[in-house]
């Protein structure tokens, strides 16, 4: 019996562009003279370099330390001599470098001793912390840390969701990784769940791939009883996004994920099969994260998917390909949706990195200009998330961020839909990133404000202790002194005239440490004016000092 389905809202049918990829085995990319590791490879705080130039290193060695909660770290592909530790073009939407520890390769490719783990047997704490220090993350595109998702805290997780929708046009690395290597990704899965203590597995397979779906069932069937039960095959309908995280635990389960929360908060986690690979790499044969699969396709000579070391140049990884042909007019990272425009193609691979399409003019034409919006509603069917686009661009190129996220801004998964099928060709998930980041930025300004203010209330509290203190002190002494003396001491105006004399003080030093300026041959009605005013100030200090001669004049 075939489980029950729950179609959600909207979504397209871009043309799939699979058969110039899927065709053929996964492909080994040689050994390359230099690799460049770039310290930020997955959401969160980068990884810190853990070597120097000159070092030696050796594949699978950290390279790179996490630094904070959300982060992972970055191993050596291959080993040799670290030979720059410097910034470096990055494959990132805003062209922007990024630290790397550039390797020159020695050609040994000698490698640390892996440390397979008896994870069965282990608790499951430590083994997320190895799963760290192993440089596992996402490798379906948000690139989040697997050991952090791999904690379920004070929260149940009953069900575990793995993504191998694969919905994004022209990208083919996980239907290849699930036809050549399923037994082992199912093997992976079992690490998930073991972690996770969930009761159920349900795998999203998109119907457009019947071999990867045969291959899962069949190394499904070969599984150990204990792995094997609770575990599901689920064939979903070919349809964007239906890869995305929201889209399939609600195709999957009927249950839908509220606004501004996670899946995590209906008992639900949800990892792409390539991250459970990954894992699987790690935990059962101790190697580190060191490469992926990458799909190369588009206007190359031999499309196809290559098993790349994570530094690897994406020039080198087109070449693999058999180059572009002519005719190319660029490159894009990640699929057509949702992906960018490489801005420089010795940029390397990252965990990030899943897919490299190179453009022509036939299969990429450039953008029609954006014409004014006609209200025609398309954006809001095709919408997976049930928003209003046509709004949250009017808002978003109003700068009125306020509105923006008033109608759910930030539950945009920016995944394309509604710039796919605008008749006005307007760039509406470009608007939408602008006004996340203006709206991020502007937080993070209000946080530094709000910082500076408590530590400017707290320095004036500060001091103000420090003066009132100071004032005590110096009306204790003074009672003390009139006691020994014998005189009756009223308490009151002795420290009141501490403080007032602390104060004097105060405004005397103050006056010292000023140096007067243009005080250099003044008119005379200015210098009688100022030598007034000094009289006043010595009169002033005077009855301070003198108060009983003060009122005897008086």
């Amino acid at each position: 019996m075939s489980r029950r389905l729950f179609p959600f809202h909207g979504g397209v049918h871009p043309e799939p562009h699979k058969r110039e990829s899927n065709t053929t085995p996964i492909r080994a990319m040689p050994l390359l003279p230099r690799y460049v590791v770039p310290m930020r490879q997955h959401i969160g705080e980068p990884a810190r370099p853990t070597v120097h130039v000159g070092d030696h290193v050796l594949r699978g060695q950290i390279i790179g330390e996490a630094q904070g909660y959300v982060s992972t770290a970055v191993h050596a592909p291959t080993s040799g001599r670290v030979v720059a530790l410097e910034p470096r073009p990055a494959a990132h939407p805003s062209g922007l470098y990024d630290l790397a520890v550039v390797i020159e390769a020695d050609g040994d490719d000698r490698a640390v001793a892996f440390q397979p783990l008896d994870w069965r047997n282990m608790d499951a704490s430590a083994l997320r912390n190895r799963v760290r220090d192993l440089g596992v993350a996402g490798l379906g595109g948000a690139v989040f840390p697997s050991y952090v998702k791999l904690n379920p805290g004070a929260q149940r997780i009953h069900t575990l969701i793995v993504n191998g929708a694969e919905c994004e046009p022209w990208i083919t690395c996980d239907d290849r990784l699930m036809r050549e290597r399923a037994g082992e990704t199912l093997r992976g899965i079992a690490i998930m769940r073991h972690c996770l203590a969930a009761e159920r597995v349900l795998i999203g397979i998109e119907d457009n791939k019947p071999e990867a779906i045969a291959a899962m069932r069949a190394a499904l069937a070969a599984l150990d009883a204990d792995d094997a039960r609770g575990v599901e095959i689920v064939a979903v309908p070919s349809i964007y996004p239906a890869g995305g995280g929201k889209q399939l635990t609600y195709l999957l389960t009927g249950l839908e994920t509220p606004s501004g929360g996670r899946s995590t908060d209906l008992g639900i986690q949800v990892f792409n099969v390539g991250t459970a690979y990954a894992l699987w790499r790690a935990v059962e044969l101790g190697e580190p994260l060191i490469s992926r699969v990458v799909t190369v396709t588009g206007h190359v000579a031999a499309p196809g998917n290559f098993e790349a070391r994570l530094g690897t140049p994406l020039v080198d990884l087109i070449a693999a390909a058999g180059g572009e042909l002519p005719g190319a007019t660029g490159q894009i990272v990640g699929g057509p949706m949702m992906g960018f425009d490489l801005m420089d193609d010795a940029a390397p691979v990252t965990k990030a990195v899943n897919c490299v399409i190179v453009k022509n003019a036939t299969l990429f034409p450039p953008r029609a200009p954006d014409l004014p919006c006609i209200r025609c509603d398309a954006c809001a069917r095709a919408c997976p998330v049930v928003l209003q686009p046509f709004d949250l661009y009017w808002y978003s190129r109003a700068k009125d961020f306020g509105r923006a996220q008033s109608y759910h801004l930030f539950d945009c998964i920016e995944c394309g839909c509604c710039s796919y099928v605008c008749p006005s060709h307007i760039p509406l998930v470009d608007y939408f990133r602008y006004a996340k980041s203006e709206i991020w930025q502007r937080e993070r300004e209000k946080l530094a404000a709000d910082q500076a203010r408590q530590r400017h209330e707290f320095k004036t509290f500060r001091l103000e202790r420090e003066k009132r203190e100071k004032a005590e002190k110096f009306a204790k002494a003074a009672e003390k002194t009139k006691a020994a003396a014998g005189a009756p001491v009223d308490a009151d105006a002795e420290r009141k005239q501490a403080l007032l004399k602390a104060a004097m003080e105060r405004a005397q030093k103050a006056k010292e440490a000023v140096q007067p300026k243009n005080v250099d041959n003044l008119p005379p009605a200015v210098q009688r004016e100022i030598d007034e005013i000094e009289a006043r100030r010595a009169a002033a200090r005077d009855a301070a000092e003198h108060p009983a001669d003060a009122g005897a004049d008086k």
